[in-house]
């Protein structure tokens, strides 16, 4: 993205978006990418890098693990790898062994549902092959400390197995020396040391005339000498000889297995990139977390769709003091393109341009915003700002010079993918004067199709925001009751200055007020004075309507709550009639048990007697019983044992019996010759001919 003046990043703050973003990274690669980070203008770049920004926040909130915990600054080591006939060390090897290990790891990771799940971070492996073949080399050669094994070649077996003998040997003749020489007091309390790469004896000063050998050097003191046995000085120089033909043979095996990975040298710098890369997006993820950042839709036309967005460095702030940060909302594109924002000083009109301004830079970064997800942003070619005190010094320019020359260069290089702002429009001038050319410099910009944000005090501005298109009034609410800006963004209408509301508040002599007030033009103080009206009518508007949004919300749980109760009950009468039900059919069960004995028996009868005749009129007598008969006999036994038939007219609230289906039940209602009776949880109809009136006995306690 092409900026004008060049201190626009500067001025936006975006400088301190990439400090706070460098602070997150743990390589160098990932540092270097965040202090250096691209505003770009092409979807094809911006998008990758925001899905897989939100991927990984993702992670984060849902508390997965994902396999970056290694860190890894390999540019050097990688570096060296591709010059011929270079060899790395042990210890770099590890380093490389590392740096495979961790991809794949990576590997592993995305399982082929985890590729479902987190697509764009899983094509940032989608291109590469894992070669397992670089540990394979790695392991043949060197051990898990960095050390080249003794099976890496046969002669660097044979050389150490040398030294292992020598210096067996060595230490014990060595040994010997020194029982003999502890015996006559010679030395110290050291008895040994290396000095020189050389097993020496300690001896003390005034005897080292006694001991022959080499003199190799003397402590501080000078009470100690060093001195090499004349016994061991061929054993010293056979290992010391072993030692330097080791040292070559190891490095010749090194060199050799740097020249076996130097062919991977590419795929090895990609793997160190995809290491820097998910350390960079982890970053990014986690600057997202600072500020709730979240994840808009991407438009390739020019729109701002702001929905509750702040300032993320300002929610920072005040999150630390625990305070609340105030949420802009905003709408701009081909319709209603420039947003002319007017209100009080220090109301938050330069906050909320700095707030556009800011988010734009960072999403055509790939970074999250903090604004809702429904926000849209499309994507800007060029970002234009002019805000605060401009003087250039060096050629002389004043305030509203310098002004003008960067309103000259907005006007000659706006298009339709220009967003642009401007603080203060027109001020540093004569307010006639300066509004004019105000007004000529917005109708300009509109007609390039530019979208930007205008802050201004001057009332021509606020009036021509309502008659040219494309361009609309908005204005910072201000509570003047308690002389406080309250950093909302009202769209549709200009906001008053509130000059002598302010004055009034702090108490400046009334005189002075009236003063100042005759010297302003009637149609001026009386359009200010109805803006201030205005504005203080909508904002109590507005509390009428939170409350009354307030009251919706508690009716709409209310009503939920009452449909459930309904329900509830619904499903509470069901089960008592599913339970009245089964009552019935129980006896049924019990009669047709009954009835399956009586059968058996009859057919045992059958076969015994040969009075056919009586079997079959017992079985007639049987069969043509009705079992519902049975099964009321049974209900009007229990209703008898417990209820008392006393007769007489039924009437509201008795409780009464069914004569049909001997069902008890309690009236409700008496309607002509019907009664509405309450059986169980269920109202049924009955004649009155068929209810008997009844009260329960009293029954003795067993």
């Amino acid at each position: 993205m092409k900026l004008f003046p060049e201190s626009a990043s500067h001025q936006l703050e975006f400088d301190k978006i990439k400090d706070l973003l460098v602070a997150h990274c743990r390589s160098e690669y990932a540092r270097k990418k965040a202090a250096e980070l691209r505003i770009h203008t092409h979807r094809k770049f911006i998008e990758p890098e925001l899905l897989q920004t939100n991927e990984y926040k993702l992670l984060f909130e849902n508390h997965l693990y994902f396999p970056d915990d290694t860190v890894l600054n390999l540019a050097r080591e990688l570096k060296l790898l591709s010059i011929e006939s270079s060899s790395l060390s042990g210890e770099q090897f590890l380093q490389i062994k590392k740096l495979a290990n961790a991809i794949s790891q990576i590997f592993r990771w995305f399982s082929p549902d985890r590729k479902i799940a987190y697509p764009s971070l899983a094509g940032v492996i989608e291109q590469i092959i894992y070669e397992k073949k670089i540990i394979v080399l790695i392991d043949e050669i060197l051990d898990e400390y960095g050390i080249v094994k003794d099976t890496a070649s046969q002669k660097l077996a044979s050389i150490r197995m040398g030294l292992y003998k020598k210096r067996a040997e060595l230490k014990r003749v060595f040994d010997r020396i020194v029982g003999k020489l502890k015996k006559l007091g010679y030395l110290a309390d050291i008895e040994e040391s290396f000095l020189n790469g050389r097993k020496v004896l300690a001896v003390f000063a005034e005897q080292k005339r006694m001991v022959k050998g080499i003199l190799h050097g003397e402590s501080d003191s000078r009470r100690t000498a060093f001195i090499e046995p004349e016994e061991t000085i061929h054993f010293n120089n056979e290992i010391f000889s072993l030692e330097m033909e080791e040292r070559k043979e190891v490095n010749i095996i090194l060199q050799n297995l740097t020249g076996k990975l130097r062919v991977f040298h590419s795929l090895l710098e990609t793997y160190h990139s995809i290491i820097g890369e998910f350390d960079f997006t982890r970053a990014k993820a986690l600057l997202a977390l600072d500020y709730h950042g979240n994840l808009p839709a991407l438009h390739d036309r020019a729109v701002v769709k702001l929905i509750n967005a702040i300032h993320p460095l300002l929610f920072i702030y005040n999150e630390k003091l625990k305070k609340t940060t105030v949420p802009v909302n905003l709408s701009l594109d081909d319709k209603n393109r420039i947003l002319v924002i007017s209100g009080p000083n220090a109301g938050g009109k330069t906050v909320t341009l700095k707030t556009v301004g800011l988010l734009q830079m960072m999403i055509q970064s790939g970074l999250l915003v903090s604004c809702s997800p429904d926000s849209e942003f499309g994507i800007f070619r060029q970002l234009m700002i002019h805000m605060g005190d401009t003087q250039n010094l060096e050629f002389e320019l004043s305030t509203y010079s310098s002004h003008l020359i960067h309103m000259k260069y907005f006007m000659e290089n706006a298009n339709g993918k220009t967003l642009f702002f401007i603080d203060e429009l027109g001020s540093g001038s004569d307010p006639n004067l300066g509004g004019a050319f105000a007004e000529v410099i917005m109708e300009e910009l509109a007609k390039k199709h530019s979208l930007g944000l205008v802050t201004t005090h001057y009332l021509n501005l606020k009036v021509m925001a309502n008659k040219v298109n494309g361009i609309i009034n908005g204005a910072m609410a201000f509570d003047e009751k308690n002389l406080k800006p309250l950093y909302h963004l009202i769209i549709g209408k200009p906001g008053s200055s509130y000059t002598f509301s302010i004055a009034e508040r702090i108490g400046l002599p009334q005189h002075l007020i009236k003063r100042a007030k005759s010297l302003v033009d009637e149609n001026h103080f009386s359009l200010d004075r109805l803006l201030n009206s205005t504005e203080q009518d909508q904002q109590l508007i507005q509390a009428e309507r939170k409350q009354l949004d307030k009251l919706l919300k508690e009716n709409e749980k209310l009503q939920i709550d009452m449909e459930q109760l309904i329900q509830k009950e619904k499903h509470k009468q069901q089960l008592e009639m599913i339970k009245a039900q089964n009552e019935v059919n129980e006896a049924k069960i019990i009669y047709l048990k009954e009835m399956e004995k009586k059968l058996k028996s009859l057919l045992i009868e059958w076969r015994k007697t040969e009075d056919k005749n009586k079997v079959v009129r017992m079985m007639q007598a049987l069969l043509f019983k009705q079992p519902e008969k049975k099964v009321l006999q049974r209900k009007q036994q229990k209703l008898e044992s417990r209820y008392l038939e006393i007769g007489g007219n039924v009437k509201q609230g008795d409780k009464v019996i069914m004569k049909s289906n001997q069902q008890l039940g309690v009236v409700k209602d008496i309607r002509g010759k019907k009664a509405i009776v309450q059986v169980g949880a269920v109202p049924i109809t009955v004649s009155l001919d068929n209810l008997a009136v009844v009260i329960e006995k009293d029954i003795p306690d067993k």
